[in-house]
């Protein structure tokens, strides 16, 4: 009788870590959007057969990615301190317990390769591949795409941990609204003679 090797059962994802809280749902879905672009970048870094390139941009879209992930989660450093001692006592502690290096830090350099390193032979293989002529920079851009979304997905699923630990309210969700001054819309109205 042949005995099989028991899988580990499969970590859930951000989302359904989220699911049943809206607003924790919500700042998933935005999350993984601002993820998905830099993937993309990182994607196609990944394949320009320049060694180096790739690890230069990684770090660049991490370095623009993360804090815009703790921001949707309330976690940044600013954002933490705003909060009444206990309510951030219990932030910590969920911290701790994510095991997280990113959340509620300034993001850096030396934070970023530590956090990297988890995916460290992924790159080194996408590095290695550059040299195989086209299919090679395929796999190295496709690596460097996954590469990148698995970091991305880590620390998002980290962020829903900690707020579910440590009961957070989310901070309302950060509209950007293109403004485009003109020479009329910037010149003060003239006062309307029909209300005189």
């Amino acid at each position: 009788m042949k005995i099989l090797p028991t899988r580990k059962p499969k970590e859930p994802d951000a989302l359904q870590l989220a699911e049943g809280h809206p607003a924790l749902e919500q700042a998933v879905l935005r999350s993984r959007k601002l993820l998905r672009k830099r993937a993309i970048v990182a994607g196609v870094a990944g394949a320009i057969p320049l060694p180096g390139l790739d690890w230069a941009v990684d770090a660049a879209m991490l370095a623009r990615l993360l804090p815009k992930v703790n921001a949707e989660f309330g976690l940044t450093p600013g954002q933490i301190d705003k909060l009444d001692s206990k309510e951030k006592e219990r932030v910590q502690k969920a911290i701790a317990m994510a095991g997280s290096v990113i959340i509620g830090r300034v993001v850096t350099r030396d934070l970023i390769l530590r956090f990297a390193r988890a995916v460290g032979l992924r790159l080194t293989t996408a590095q290695a591949s550059k040299y195989v002529p086209f299919a090679g920079q395929l796999i190295s851009g496709a690596l460097g795409y996954a590469a990148l979304r698995y970091l991305g997905e880590q620390h998002i699923r980290d962020c829903v941990k900690v707020v579910k630990a440590a009961p957070l309210a989310l901070p309302a969700p950060n509209r950007r609204v293109a403004l485009s001054y003109s020479r009329t819309q910037a010149a003060p109205a003239a006062p309307d003679s029909s209300a005189i």
